[in-house]
């Protein structure tokens, strides 16, 4: 089944949303998702969107607060973008319906680590929840809109999808006109054709055994770019949350930065506070630092999880301030976080790198858009500071809808003919074990050497083990019919593969990239983005 559209939109958290809402003004849109529209890292998302919206913090401080935790490779352009316009962005949200908290009548603006001002807009402690119900509410009642749900994107098209003959190779820029996408409930590839198209997956944290990522989180449009000729940049930097849940299971239950903001300390088992041996900011330091104290006391004292304390703060207002974080670990886990301290461990949360784009969200391949967790736009840099990332995919969406609506008054873009997607020489297969097998495999190997603290031993091992994965993976996909879970493990094998390379490239330890080989900061040879083409 071969569907048109003006635009597609891959994928439905708050880059996809709020992009397909504004570009349903000069055309028809389709949103593709894997699961249920609102399943996505957005909906995860506990902490809030940074943006200065106080008379008593500056553009100035936000922009240094983001420079500085980037450790020297955040794009100065980019970061002066999203900042500048990001109130407008936010109060757009706002006038769409989204209910933030306040307090005497004005937005209630919490602190994160790394900020230097109370500038954190929040719901709560559901702000993605909140967000994504407003978004979803105005899309739904959009005539110019149409959701797919259990729709997989497989292969963006491009001109090796419509040339007439195999001998003849496509010279020049690479075009996208749409995607093959997996029905995944009728078990048929249909062509969505559209003049543009918006990657907005999400991110790939599924890539890891231990992660805050919802299960569809694997990576898919950064793979599906790779493959079809888009640059790749900055994937050894991979933000590992230094709060999650002990032992909550997968995904692993989030315990917002601002429950450090708001006061809470971290000690070992034993009691002892340690954040300010690594930082003078000590819980308020970046989640790199933090991430990276806890891995290492952990491996220093043998300790399975440290303790995030909440008791020395008046019960009622950790129960106002986070009531979804105190009724899930109440009646979930039967545990009282106001009068027992939290075990809790880093696990894998954000990828700093992706597709890379321009400031007006545009990839290397015409047609094609990337904005949110999948796009590289130089905002984070070697550490993301917290909060920014949903204020990034408001910023950088928007910005794509205008180049987009612009690039068609240009150029209308007619879609060449394409043909359906072939599947013949391929057969049925029962071989789960064997998807299963390798996804666990890939998460292990990821978990074991290339988590917080890496070598190049660990990272040779890594890419050794994760190539025979590939090729393997590989020769399935080739004489099987596609399904799911196959499509989401090639992903994950090329994710893989990307963070590696990237990671082997980097001789230096810089923000989320520490190796045990090159210790210290190298400004002379890596003040630089890790780029694959």
């Amino acid at each position: 089944m071969t569907h048109r559209f003006d635009v597609l939109v891959i994928g439905t958290g708050i880059a996809g949303l709020s992009y397909a809402l504004k570009a349903a003004r000069f055309g028809s849109v389709a949103i593709v998702t894997k699961k249920q529209r609102a399943e996505s890292n957005t909906n995860y998302a506990q902490g809030g969107v940074a943006a200065v919206m106080s008379q008593v913090d500056s553009f100035s401080s936000h922009v240094r607060d983001t420079l500085g935790t980037g450790l020297g490779l955040s794009h100065q352009d980019a970061v002066e973008t999203m900042i500048r316009e990001g109130p407008d962005r936010l109060r757009e949200l706002i006038d769409i319906g989204a209910q933030f908290t306040y307090t005497d009548g004005h937005l209630d603006l919490g602190r994160e680590g790394g900020h230097s001002a109370n500038r954190i807009v929040h719901a709560r402690d559901f702000t993605g929840r909140e967000i994504e119900r407003a978004l979803l509410h105005a899309v739904s009642t959009n005539p110019n809109i149409r959701i797919f749900e259990d729709h997989v994107a497989l292969e963006i098209i491009t001109e090796h999808h419509v040339r007439t003959s195999p001998a003849v190779r496509p010279t020049g820029p690479i075009h996208c006109w749409g995607a093959y996408v997996l029905h995944s409930l009728e078990r048929r590839v249909d062509t969505f054709l559209a003049r543009l198209v918006m990657l907005a997956t999400g991110g790939l944290g599924q890539v890891y055994l231990h992660t805050t990522n919802p299960p569809i989180a694997t990576g898919d449009g950064v793979a599906m770019a790779c493959r079809a000729g888009a640059m790749i940049a900055n994937m050894e930097f991979i933000q590992f949350h230094p709060t999650t849940l002990f032992n909550s299971g997968s995904p692993s239950f989030l315990i917002s930065e601002a429950v450090r903001g708001f006061g809470g300390v971290l000690r070992a088992k034993d009691g002892d506070e340690f954040m300010h041996q690594y930082d003078p900011r000590k819980e308020l330091a970046p989640r790199d630092i933090v991430a990276y104290a806890i891995d290492t006391e952990l491996k220093k004292r043998g300790d399975e999880y440290v303790l995030l304390d909440l008791r020395h703060l008046p019960a009622a207002q950790v129960r106002d301030k986070f009531p979804h974080i105190y009724t899930t670990c109440l009646e979930k886990y039967k545990l009282d976080i106001t009068r027992e301290p939290i075990p809790v461990v880093p696990a894998a949360h954000y990828s700093c790198g992706g597709v890379m784009t321009d400031i007006d969200g545009r990839t290397n391949i015409a047609g094609l858009f990337a904005s949110g967790e999948v796009s590289m736009t130089g905002v984070h840099g070697a550490n993301r500071l917290a909060s920014n990332s949903l204020l990034e995919a408001l910023v950088f969406s928007d910005r794509a809808v205008r180049a987009g609506e612009a690039q068609l008054r240009e150029n209308p873009r007619d879609v060449p003919a394409v043909g359906p997607w072939d599947d013949s020489g391929t057969l049925n297969s029962e071989e789960w074990i064997l998807i299963e097998h390798n996804r666990r495999e890939i998460q292990q190997i990821m978990w074991d050497y290339v988590g917080i603290i890496r070598s190049d031993l660990r990272l040779d091992r890594a890419l050794r083990r994760m190539e025979l994965i590939r090729d393997e993976v590989e020769d399935f996909y080739k004489r099987t019919k596609v399904t799911e879970g196959l499509i989401e493990l090639r992903n994950l094998a090329q994710c893989a593969l990307l963070i590696i390379r990237c990671a082997r490239m980097r001789k230096e330890s810089r923000g989320l990239h520490v190796t045990t080989d090159y210790r210290d900061r190298d400004d002379a040879n890596f003040l630089r983005d890790t780029i694959l083409s």
